[in-house]
Order: C-alpha cells, then sequence, then structure tokens
C-alpha cells in the first residue's frame, strides 16, 4: 500500500546556501517532513500557485503550513504596520483550500495556516496579540518559542487527538479573534485560540502552535491517518 501523499505548503522566503546568498526560495523546515515521514506519509512541497488546484487530485492530504502574516485585506481590515504578509502565499493556498474543503480531502492547519482555516471560514485575526493579552509569551523573542498551558473542549476533535496534552509551543504575534463557521476547541490560558475544527467534515483542524517541533507531533500524525484512511490507487512507477 503506498504511503499517503500529505502537500505540505511551502515558505517563500530569501535563503542562504553554498556559495549562494539572499536568493529567493520555495521551502519548508525539514521538521514538517520528518514529521510527516514518522507518521508513515509522504510529503510533497507545494510552492504558492494560484493557477490552479490541480495537484490535489493526487494528494491524500493537505498541511498548511507556519509562515508569514494573513494578509489583512483577506478578513477586511487595514494592515498593521507590524503585519508582515505574503499575498503569492495568501493566493495560493487559499486556491488549494478551497478545492480542498470541496472534495473533503483531511487538513491541518499549523499557526499561520489556522489563521488562515479561519479567515476561510469568514473570521477574522488580531493582528498583534501583545496589544490583546498584554504580554509577549506567545513569541517571546526571535526565534525563541514560548511555552504555555492549553485546554481543549472534551469529546473534540482537538481533545480526542490531543488527549492528555495541557502545555503546547508556540511562535506566532497574530491571532484567531473570530474564527467564522470554523468551532473553537482549544484555548491558551490567556484566552488566545489555539485550535479551530469542522465537526462536520472528515478531518479539518488547526492548531496555532507548531507540533512539527514539538515531542508530542499528534496533529499531523492524526492528519496521515486521516489521509491514510482515503488513499487512491495510484498507478505503477513508470506506467504511462
Amino acid at each position: 500500500m503506498s504511503r499517503p501523499l500529505i502537500g505540505v505548503t511551502a515558505y517563500v522566503e530569501p535563503a542562504d546556501w553554498a556559495v549562494w546568498r539572499d536568493v529567493p526560495a520555495a521551502l519548508v523546515p525539514q521538521a514538517y517532513v520528518r514529521a510527516v515521514t514518522a507518521a508513515g506519509g509522504r510529503a510533497v512541497v507545494l510552492p504558492p500557485d494560484d493557477t490552479d488546484a490541480d495537484v490535489l487530485r493526487v494528494l491524500d492530504g493537505l498541511l498548511l503550513a507556519g509562515g508569514a502574516d494573513v494578509g489583512p485585506e483577506r478578513y477586511a481590515q487595514p494592515p498593521d504596520p507590524r503585519t508582515e504578509s505574503r499575498p503569492d502565499r495568501d493566493a495560493g493556498e487559499l486556491a488549494l483550500l478551497t478545492a480542498a474543503l470541496a472534495v473533503d480531502l483531511p487538513v491541518l492547519g499549523v499557526c499561520r495556516g489556522m489563521q488562515l482555516l479561519a479567515v476561510a471560514h469568514g473570521g477574522a485575526l488580531h493582528q498583534h496579540l501583545p496589544d490583546v493579552v498584554g504580554h509577549d509569551g506567545h513569541r517571546p523573542a526571535p526565534g525563541v518559542y514560548g511555552a504555555h498551558p492549553v485546554r481543549f473542549t472534551p469529546g473534540s476533535l482537538a481533545g480526542t487527538v490531543l488527549a492528555g496534552v495541557d502545555r503546547v509551543n508556540s511562535y506566532h504575534h497574530q491571532g484567531v479573534a473570530d474564527p467564522g463557521s470554523l468551532t473553537a476547541t482549544g484555548w491558551a490560558d490567556d484566552g488566545v485560540v489555539e485550535a479551530v475544527e469542522d465537526p462536520g467534515r472528515r478531518f479539518l483542524l488547526g492548531v496555532q502552535w507548531h507540533p512539527e517541533n514539538d515531542p508530542d507531533p499528534r496533529p499531523i500524525t492524526a492528519l496521515v491517518r486521516a489521509a491514510g484512511r482515503s488513499t487512491r490507487p495510484r498507478p505503477p512507477v513508470g506506467s504511462g
């Protein structure tokens, strides 16, 4: 049986390698690939592309990765000076997400990915959390993860997948203000939304933290398992 193919949306950022400096690159942190592989899946990196969503025909699941802020024009707000958006990612990922929802493909949103899920379902974001909660605990310093308590709605997808988890990592300065038509099922101790889901779908979950960099990657494992239950037959390698 083939491994489930999990599309992982890519960052587009200036990168350095070998003799090359400051070259625009489509990339994902290896932690995502490692977590998908460890769960029994095969990661497929998806650079931003809003021409179509045809790639979903061969994918079994979609992972919306973290990264820069979702553009506030997507939820009808003027930009805060501290918002750093990537319009190409927004356009490409929303095209993929819209098509994935149309066929009920399993979807997991991580950090920015969870925020994109909320926006796609008619919600809105806080553009700078410290203005709302009064502290920097969700992103204490550049490159430093925060850790904080978390609670989940008993019996929810998040509560089931993350049974026994009471603390998570974080690295974000924005957060979900309104989950739209999604259901919030997880919260930090300061009230920040940490999980959203759609109980009416096969698997649609957003988490505000980074399970790919956590000792407990169960959200990614759950995505791969949900995708594995719906894998489609594939032609043999080398077939026409």
